[in-house]
C-alpha cells in the first residue's frame, strides 16, 4: 500500500483539511472522544490522519479505516467549530477512500445492501414484505442478531394499507419523499405528513414508496451509489415548488444534491434546483391541530441540530399542539444510531444508546418526539433495554 490518496475515488479536499487549525474546541462536542478520551477518536485526530495521507506521509490502512469508522458523522464538531470546518463531507470522502481496502466478506455485504438493494425500489419493497412476514410469524427471532443492532418495525398490516399518494388541491406543489425506511416501517408518519402538508396550503404529492435518497450509501463510502439514487429522486421531484422530507438524515442529505452532482453536466442544474427547494417538513409553516399533546421529551436528531440548524421548529410545533416540551440532559449528544453504526461499532453504539434512553426516561414524559427513523429504532431498543415505557412519535404525528 502506497502513501497518499487513491485517485480512483473522491478524497477529502485539501482546502477543507487546511481549514482546520487544530484548536481542539471541537473535542468536548465529539461523542466518541468523550466516551474514549482518545485523540484518534476526535475530529482533530481524524483530520490529522487525513492531512498525513494528503501530504503523502500516511496511508489509508487499517488504522486509518478504524479512525473513520468510529466517527458517528454527527457533525457536532461543525456546530462547535469557529472556523466552519466542513467535517461531514471530509469524513464521507475519507470513508470512500477506506472502502476498497476492507476485508472481502464485509465489503461484499455492504455493497449488496448499499449499492445493489437500496437503488432498487422493488427490491426494497420485496425485502420489506419478507421482513414483515418474518416479524408476523416470529421467524425473525430465530435469526442471528448482533449486539447493538436495531431492526425497523415492519408490519404487514401497515404495508397492506394504501398510502395517500395525493392530498390537497390548492397552493404550491409539494413533492413529499416517501423514502425507504420511512415508507416500509413508519407509514403512519407518512400519512400525518401528507395531512399536515396539505393543511398548510400545498398540493401534496407523494413519491413512490421504497425510493432511497442515498444518504446511507454516501455516509458509508459509496458515493457512486449515492449519486445514482440522487438522480432517481431528482427525476421524481424536479418541477415541484418544494420538496418535503420528514426524516432528518434524508433532508440534510438531499440539500447536498447540488454538491454531489456538481461535476455531472447532465444533472448539475437539476440537482442544484432540487437541493435549493428541499425542506425538512419541520421547516414548513405547519398548522398544528388543536389539542393537548401533554408532556413530551424532545430528542434532537444530529442532522437537524448540526446539519440544518433545526431546533426551535419542532418545539414550536409541539407547543402549538398543546405539548409541554421537556428537554433532555446533554440533549445534543448523538444517540449512536448513525446509519450502520450499530453494526460497525456495536459497543460504542450501545453505550450511546443507553445514555440517550436514560436521559429520556429521566424526564418522566410518557412520549418522546423523534424526527429521524434511525434514531427511532435506536432509541426504541435503548428504552427496551432499560425497561422504560415511553412511546416514540415524530413531532408531525403528535401535531397532526
Amino acid at each position: 500500500m502506497s502513501a497518499g490518496w487513491n485517485s480512483s475515488t473522491r478524497a477529502p479536499d485539501a482546502e477543507d483539511i487546511a481549514s482546520c487549525v487544530a484548536c481542539g474546541l471541537c473535542l468536548p462536542a465529539c461523542p466518541t472522544f468523550r466516551l474514549t478520551g482518545r485523540e484518534t477518536a476526535s475530529p482533530r485526530g481524524r483530520i490529522a490522519a487525513m492531512r498525513a495521507v494528503d501530504e503523502g506521509r500516511g496511508e489509508v490502512d487499517g488504522s486509518f479505516r478504524t479512525m473513520m469508522d468510529e466517527c458517528l458523522a454527527c457533525r457536532a464538531c461543525e456546530t462547535a467549530c469557529p472556523s466552519g470546518v466542513p467535517f461531514g463531507r471530509m469524513v464521507e470522502a475519507a470513508r470512500a477512500q477506506a472502502e476498497p481496502g476492507r476485508a472481502p466478506r464485509g465489503r461484499l455485504g455492504r455493497r449488496a445492501g448499499l449499492v445493489w438493494l437500496l437503488p432498487r425500489r422493488r427490491a426494497v419493497m420485496t425485502a420489506a414484505w419478507v421482513a414483515g412476514l418474518g416479524a408476523a410469524t416470529r421467524l425473525d427471532r430465530a435469526l442471528p442478531r448482533r449486539h447493538g443492532t436495531a431492526r425497523p418495525p415492519v408490519r404487514l398490516r401497515e404495508l397492506a394499507r394504501p398510502l395517500p399518494r395525493a392530498q390537497g388541491d390548492q397552493g404550491p406543489a409539494a413533492a413529499v419523499l416517501a423514502g425507504c425506511v420511512v415508507s416500509v416501517a413508519y407509514r403512519p408518519l407518512l400519512r400525518a405528513t401528507m395531512r399536515l402538508v396539505a393543511a398548510s396550503g400545498h398540493r401534496a404529492r407523494m413519491t413512490a414508496p421504497g425510493g432511497c435518497c442515498g444518504a446511507l450509501a454516501m455516509h458509508h463510502g459509496h458515493p457512486e451509489a449515492a449519486q445514482t439514487m440522487a438522480r432517481q429522486r431528482i427525476a421524481e421531484v424536479d418541477g415541484a415548488d418544494v420538496v418535503v422530507v420528514n426524516a432528518a438524515g434524508c433532508s440534510a442529505h438531499m440539500k447536498t444534491y447540488g454538491e454531489l452532482l456538481a461535476d455531472d453536466p447532465r444533472w448539475a442544474e437539476r440537482a442544484a434546483r432540487v437541493a435549493a427547494r428541499t425542506r425538512d417538513v419541520l421547516e414548513l409553516d405547519l398548522a398544528a391541530r388543536e389539542g393537548s399533546v401533554g408532556a413530551v421529551a424532545m430528542h434532537d436528531a444530529c442532522h437537524h441540530l448540526n446539519g440544518q440548524g433545526i431546533r426551535e421548529q419542532p418545539r414550536a410545533l409541539l407547543r402549538a399542539a398543546g405539548g409541554e416540551v421537556r428537554e433532555l440532559a446533554d440533549g445534543g449528544r448523538c444517540c449512536g444510531a448513525a446509519g450502520l453504526y450499530g453494526v460497525t461499532q456495536p459497543e460504542l453504539s450501545a453505550r450511546l444508546r443507553r445514555l440517550k434512553a436514560e436521559a429520556i426516561a429521566a424526564t418522566g414524559a410518557p412520549v418522546v418526539a423523534v424526527a429521524n427513523p434511525g434514531c427511532a429504532m435506536q432509541i426504541t431498543a435503548g428504552l427496551a433495554e432499560i425497561g422504560a415505557a415511553v412511546r416514540l412519535a415524530h413531532p408531525v404525528e403528535l401535531a397532526g
